[in-house]
């Protein structure tokens, strides 16, 4: 487990189910929690499961860090794919897990090498299908 300057640590199997995620693509999304003094897998999506299905995992009231494995087909009708890591720290959650979140964030996103696009949500109009196109092209 490492540790980050928060002193919250990163249990094994995040980085686990990451390199599933960017590997072997058996995942579309993975949501993190952090529970005690740790951060936990709390929800792993099925590569069937949409956008939709990832948005609605996300609690509206808690902050959670997740990673979206994105497909999409480029303007030149070319089929690819990219990781989001996104921060979600909804507005009505308690400003003390919102620094918690906020403190390990960055040490816990290198953690994942391999994301490509980083997205910090506050509320679900943040996180839109529009929004990941946009940041994907």
């Amino acid at each position: 487990m490492a540790n980050s300057a928060s002193g919250i640590a990163v249990s094994d199997e995040c980085k686990l189910k990451f390199m599933e995620l960017k590997a072997k693509r058996n995942h579309r999304y993975i949501v993190f929690k952090i529970d005690g003094q740790q951060v936990v897998v709390e929800k792993v999506g099925g590569q069937a499961e949409t956008h939709d299905d990832f948005a609605n995992s996300l609690p509206p009231n808690e902050c959670r860090y997740a990673v979206f494995d994105y497909d999409f087909t480029t303007n030149e009708n070319v089929q690819k794919s990219k990781i989001f890591f996104v921060a979600w720290s909804p507005e009505t959650a308690r400003v003390r897990s919102k620094m918690l979140y906020a403190s390990s964030k960055d040490r816990f996103r290198r953690e994942f090498d391999g994301v490509q696009v980083e997205l910090q949500a506050t509320d679900p109009s943040e996180m839109s299908l529009d929004t990941f196109i946009c940041r994907a092209l």
